[in-house]
């Protein structure tokens, strides 16, 4: 089966909505906008184009790091794969385009960030030849409850 794999650059276009799902996993939801810029001759400069929304979702520690990292107005690079889902509303049809994030980061050309690691908890990690892994043999990060 194949898939649409995206790169988008734009904002943050709400507040992330963190949650668990039924079975307790991890899930973050928000829209990203994206305007296309391009050059006017007539204008002699680059002028706005038209907006597009997509709605995001992450799961799992991508979910708990964008619920704590990310705010409305936030410049941001993400990529993923893109569904688009059909629906109907008072009896028009409506198509929905989302985003299944697979990482997401802060658009280092339109500002500053700083980066804090998570604390890794219990676990050794080693490499395949025995060895502690190059970051110190700590294991992924056992996570509960909703970031703060």
């Amino acid at each position: 089966m194949s898939s649409t794999q995206v790169t988008v650059v734009g904002n943050v276009a709400t507040t992330p909505d963190f949650r668990l799902t039924q079975n307790n996993t991890p899930a973050c939801r928000f829209r990203v906008a994206t305007t296309e810029r391009r050059f006017d001759q007539g204008a002699g400069g680059w002028v706005d184009g038209s907006t597009s929304f997509y709605t995001v979702w992450t799961y799992r520690a991508l979910a708990e790091h964008a619920a704590s990292s990310l705010a409305i107005g936030d410049p941001v690079i993400l990529s993923g794969r893109l569904r688009v889902r059909e629906r109907e509303h008072e009896g028009k049809q409506y198509s929905d385009a989302q985003i299944d994030a697979a990482s997401i980061g802060h658009d280092l050309a339109r500002g500053t960030s700083a980066f804090h690691r998570t604390t890794r908890e219990t676990g050794e990690r080693t490499r395949g030849d025995g060895a502690a892994a190059a970051d110190g043999g700590r294991a992924e990060p056992a996570l509960s409850g909703a970031p703060g």
